[in-house]
């Protein structure tokens, strides 16, 4: 599998289970707009419209991360060039920086919640040369969710996307 590309890096994203789990908030806006209602009693496609339309406003601008790591790519606001890179072993460290910024929890009993950040990085440095997103999402002793992404750009599955921000 071949691949020729650069890497964004997103987050990290830190909040609430709550916000984390809206799925809706994470997905989004469809490409046509529902119909507008046929007339003023036409509740539910007053409600549909007007949640398509806080979704197309909301997505690109939200720091919440995406259901699908690719639509990182959509949120161009949070795309930079300090996190934008052509080598992955230097996505690998600005991640790895992050993860122990803000490292899991650990279980009472000693077992282990999560892999080792030794298996995440080796990983990392194994898939994203073969353009494979990496996400680390793992919940802090606090109890909320951090959640740092490396996303390939060109993306495999989302090839319709643009770059937001090309490497210079």
């Amino acid at each position: 599998m071949s691949w020729s590309g650069h890497f964004h890096g997103y987050g990290p994203w830190i909040g609430t289970p709550t916000n984390y789990h809206a799925e809706g908030f994470r997905r989004p806006p469809h490409t046509d707009p529902p119909p507008p209602p046929a007339s003023d009693d036409d509740k539910r496609a007053r409600e549909v419209l007007a949640r398509y339309r806080e979704v197309a406003a909301d997505f690109p601008v939200s720091n919440l991360p995406p259901l699908m790591s690719g639509h990182w790519l959509l949120k161009r606001n949070q795309t930079s060039a300090e996190r934008t890179w052509t080598d992955p072993a230097a996505v690998r460290e600005w991640m790895t920086t992050l993860y122990l910024e803000s490292p899991p929890f650990e279980r009472e009993d000693g077992k282990r919640a999560y892999v080792g950040l030794d298996v995440k990085r080796a990983y990392a440095l194994d898939v994203l040369p073969r353009g494979v997103d990496v996400s680390w999402v793992h919940y802090t002793r606090t109890g909320n969710i951090v959640s740092i992404n490396a996303v390939c750009c060109p993306n495999r599955h989302h090839r319709d996307l643009t770059c937001p921000l090309p490497p210079s």
